[in-house]
């Protein structure tokens, strides 16, 4: 984990080291601040001598500026390198979630991620900020205090002595009680951040039923048990500061008691117990700096763990070694081909897929809720690998192609459309970079999305909000295909991406594919057979099996599930484009 980490520091490992550096400069200066004041109560005050006085000043008012130096560079340096170290940490998660397959995100909520992103690699910030500068400083300033009591006074340093036993002893204890809580309270904000996802996302839907009093009472549940458990780890770690002050007040006494009699006997002068005093507040002022790392250090272990996990998590699909750049033509074949989502699981969703299409032939999908009928499209443009057989795309099997390649030339609109905040032409632009307006007018003549783009004001220029949120769903259904068309895929998959559209709507379109795209090969999943009855041949699929595979009159004579589903959908008479169909309408 630790070697994960470090990689991560990049180019601010000058500052990471420079910032010790200053740090234990800073602390050396402290630390002899105190010896030059007892100098003057000796040397100067004490013996009248106010030439001592004004040399012992001026070398306190050095050590003074050199000390604000140092500690003006640590600090700068520190807020360099943990700020450039949490940059590279968010840059390095996204760059790798950016790889990951659809296997690979299904093991992380999309909460988690956010969470991972954000309040872990805030407190990795935290934390390695405070190690740069305070696991250094205080460290460093109890060991040289200690030091220097000791050359003043043996026998008043094993004051000390005791009172760190006791201090370490305290803290230890409760560390030890405090860091499960900590541990715990990080799981916690994914079920937080989840319960806001979830209802902003679902926004619309919430205030459909009226649940906004469910959600909030969710939230807060979440809420409370957060509050709950930083509350029992505050309540732990809060016996730190009484403690602490507890052991101070009593070294000031004993202190104060024996190095009375000390300087009564002769044995110790006024300006070394004043130095004494000093050492002393230094001590216990850095093992509250330390307890403070443990804290810390509890808290942002737990993110590590969690940042790491995202970090060392390997694309379960890569390049080969040697891949394809070019994809002949869009003939696909199943070669006996089975999938499951959990390898080794016995619980296949598809099952010895045996089956041959033709480029440029138009095929149809289609089958109950839950056959298999989105698993079968997205092995084709790899977005998962088959668990058994193979798949090839132009007559190469899918693995030996760069995936890019590969996946550019088989253009998938997905069951969820998703747009991005900004305008109409960026979001065609998805599709190709650098796309003419022209390019762009043309496949949305194709989705027939040229029909409400040309009505907004601004038309291509419209402003699209996130998530696509100020379209209705067949507009934004269409925009998706029109900007799946504009990468001149050699297969287009359509997964039930016409859902949202009026059966007229979805009629222009596959009319439109047949006569503009006709070499490409088009793969239509649809639930409703008046999208797939005039394509070439259509799959049908039965608890991922291939019940049938055949143009539509002959599966209607032949197929027992193709009929139920038929005839369930034509018994009122068939549905809306058939019917204009019939009356001459189109």
């Amino acid at each position: 984990m630790i070697k994960t980490l470090f990689h991560q520091i990049g180019a601010y490992k000058k500052d990471s080291i420079l910032t010790p550096i200053y740090a234990a400069a800073e602390v050396i200066m402290e630390i002899l601040i105190p010896f030059v004041t007892a100098a003057i109560i000796d040397e100067g005050i004490q013996a009248g001598n106010m030439q001592k006085v004004l040399q012992y000043g001026v070398i306190m008012i050095v050590l003074a500026l050199l000390s604000l130096f140092f500690g003006i560079q640590a600090g700068r340096k520190a807020a360099s390198a943990s700020t450039g170290f949490a940059c590279n940490l968010r840059e390095s998660m996204y760059r790798n979630i950016q790889t990951f397959s659809f296997s690979n995100i299904d093991k992380f909520s999309t909460a988690g991620l956010v969470t991972r992103m954000t309040t872990d690699v805030t407190n990795m910030q935290n934390a390695y900020q405070m190690i740069l500068r305070i696991a250094v400083r205080a460290p460093m300033t109890l060991i040289c205090s200690m030091v220097m009591c000791f050359i003043i006074n043996v026998k008043l340093s094993l004051i000390f002595l005791v009172a760190l036993c006791v201090l370490a002893v305290a803290l230890i204890y409760i560390m030890m009680h405090a860091m499960p809580v900590f541990q715990e309270v990080f799981s916690k904000y994914d079920d937080l951040n989840a319960s806001v996802q979830e209802n902003v996302t679902a926004i619309r839907v919430v205030k459909a039923f009226v649940r906004e009093d469910f959600e909030n009472q969710k939230f807060g549940k979440a809420a409370e048990v957060l509050c709950k458990l930083f509350v029992k780890a505050e309540s732990i770690i809060v016996f730190n500061s009484p403690i602490m002050m507890t052991v101070i007040f009593a070294s000031m006494l004993g202190l104060s008691w024996i190095g009375a009699q000390l300087i009564v006997a002769g044995d110790l002068t006024t300006g070394n117990l004043m130095s004494l005093f000093s050492y002393v507040l230094s001590m216990m002022m850095s093992l509250m700096m330390l307890s403070m790392i443990f804290v810390m250090l509890t808290m942002s272990t737990a993110s590590a763990k969690r940042i790491v996990e995202v970090l060392n998590e390997k694309a379960d699909l890569t390049d080969p070694q040697e891949p394809l750049k070019e994809v002949k033509d869009g003939s696909i074949d199943f070669n006996h081909v089975s999938f499951s989502y959990k390898a080794g699981t016995g619980e296949d969703t598809l099952k010895d897929i045996d089956l041959h299409i033709h480029a440029g032939e138009t095929i149809g999908i289609i089958g109950g809720t839950g056959c298999g009928k989105s698993s079968f499209v997205n092995l084709i443009s790899r977005l998962y690998d088959v668990t058994e057989g193979s798949i090839c795309v132009g007559g190469e099997d899918v693995r030996n192609y760069d995936m890019e390649v590969l996946r550019d030339k088989v253009a998938v609109v997905l069951q969820k459309n998703v747009l991005f905040s900004g305008t109409i032409l960026d979001n065609l632009r998805w599709g190709k970079e650098d796309a003419t307006e022209e390019e762009c007018r043309q496949v949305c003549e194709l989705a027939c999305a040229d029909e409400f783009i040309e009505r907004f004001p601004q038309k291509y220029n419209t402003h699209i909000e996130q998530g696509g949120n100020n379209v209705s769903g067949g507009q934004k259904q269409r925009l998706c295909i029109a900007r799946a068309l504009l990468k001149d895929p050699k297969v287009l998959i359509l997964d039930d991406s016409t859902s949202a559209v009026d059966t007229a709507t979805d009629a222009k379109i596959r009319a439109a594919f047949a006569t503009k795209i006709p070499g490409t090969t088009k793969l239509i999943i649809s639930q409703r057979i008046s999208s797939v009855q005039d394509a070439d041949r259509i799959l049908v699929l039965d608890d991922g099996r291939v019940s049938g595979f055949a143009p539509h009159k002959e599966l209607l004579a032949n197929n027992q599930i193709y009929q139920e589903i038929y005839n369930v959908q034509m018994q009122s008479g068939g549905d809306f484009d058939q019917k204009m169909q019939e009356g001459g309408l189109e």
